[in-house]
């Protein structure tokens, strides 16, 4: 993790002045559930090492001035994004100070509101951009909680994910569900979250693999994720006509033995594979559940591998590189290992024997060579903190 004091230090440097505080917020790995939240359903999340740092002071006009340390560029001093809170509006663009901006825009139209005055704003970050890591989510949740502490809010923190998930679809046009704003802001240490993405219920799964001699490990594969927008969206529209052609709400709404009648419902094979990843990856969240809460987490392996094929052959969101990454680590001699994240590119998680780390790490990347894939990088993974005031 870079040293949190580079944010205070680069806040001085570009505003002139300390800041009143600094807020984390981590990225997240998805342990299993993939594009289930859209869908009413299951997901088991938990926070990553890897953290968004905002350092914030409030000021007394209603500006927003904001910077990041990873956009300073060759100058001493990173450029300053600035905008009056009465300007904010949705569709401002993808820029990345725009999920700052939505942030304010939201937390401005939640009950009781944001009161007047502005802020200084000085991000810095560590969450891999473009690996299915919520690199957004992380900014945006840091922000909104130090928003919420320095203008005195009341939200709970499900607001809050609620208000950080609005920033993304409503201000800057992202439409993602809602597991990655409650991962950042929720987890525990050592615990993945899980949660009922319908009605907002969560609790805490407890990891416990160092105690099985197990760990996760996390390949980046380093290759870009260029259709995972648009692709995305149409993901989405494929589950909502499956939805719409079964009758119910969703597709949280077929249960597992309920499968085969509903595939024979729906006469387009497109729209058949997605509504069957939909339904037996909220059942694999399910299993995996119970087996970590029966203390085997050694025998959910087999339940990520399947749910990596899944989202190969019937969502169709994995690449070349993740299906080596995922090929690799198993001939390694992981338990288990899938694409984790919006897919077409960025990260797989692989549950593997202690110490396997090295050996694996050095397969994938002598796979990715000999294919001409970029260098990945291979790092074990534990399940940390949700969001926090750290000064």
């Amino acid at each position: 993790m870079t040293d949190p004091e580079t944010a205070l230090d680069g806040f001085r440097r570009v505003f002139g002045r300390p800041a009143e505080g600094l807020w984390s917020a981590p990225g997240r790995a998805n342990l299993i559930g993939e594009f289930t939240d859209f869908n009413d359903g299951f997901v088991l999340p938990f926070a990553l090492g890897w953290s968004a740092r905002a350092a914030v002071a409030r000021r007394d006009d209603d500006r927003l001035r904001v910077a990041s340390a990873q956009r300073a560029g060759d100058g001493p001093r990173a450029p300053v994004f600035e905008v009056r809170r009465a300007e904010l509006a949705p569709g401002a663009g993808r820029d990345w100070f725009a999920y700052v901006h939505g942030v304010a825009w939201a937390l401005d139209h939640a009950p009781g509101g944001l009161p007047a005055g502005g802020a200084d704003i000085y991000l810095d970050s560590d969450v891999p951009i473009g690996a299915g890591l919520s690199s957004s989510a992380a900014v945006e949740c840091a922000v909104a909680l130090a928003l919420h502490d320095l203008f005195g809010l009341t939200a709970t923190r499900r607001e809050l994910a609620t208000a950080a998930r609005r920033a993304e679809n409503d201000y800057v046009g992202v439409p993602t569900g809602l597991m990655d704003q409650m991962a950042s802001l929720c987890c525990t240490v050592g615990h993945a979250l899980f949660l009922d993405t319908r009605s907002l219920e969560a609790r805490h799964v407890a990891l416990p693999l160092s105690a099985a001699g197990l760990e996760l490990l996390l390949v980046n594969t380093n290759t870009p994720r260029t259709l995972a927008g648009s692709a995305y969206g149409d993901r989405r529209d494929d589950c909502r006509r499956a939805a719409a052609q079964l009758g119910v709400a969703a597709l949280r709404d077929v249960g597992p033995d309920e499968l085969d009648a509903a595939l024979a419902e729906l006469s387009d094979p497109t729209t058949r594979r997605r509504a069957r990843h939909v339904v037996t990856e909220d059942a694999r969240v399910l299993e995996v559940v119970t087996l970590l809460d029966a203390g085997r987490p050694e025998a959910i392996g087999p339940v990520l591998s399947e749910g990596h094929r899944s989202l190969r052959d019937d969502f169709e969101v994995s690449s070349a590189a993740l299906d080596l990454a995922v090929d690799t680590a198993l001939a390694s001699g992981a338990l288990g290992a899938r694409m984790t994240g919006g897919g077409f590119g960025g990260a797989v998680l692989a549950l593997a024997p202690a110490g396997l780390a090295g050996p694996l790490g050095r397969a994938v990347a002598d796979a990715f060579a000999a294919a001409g894939l970029p260098t990945p990088s291979t790092s074990p993974v534990a399940a940390a903190g949700g969001a926090a005031r750290l000064r």
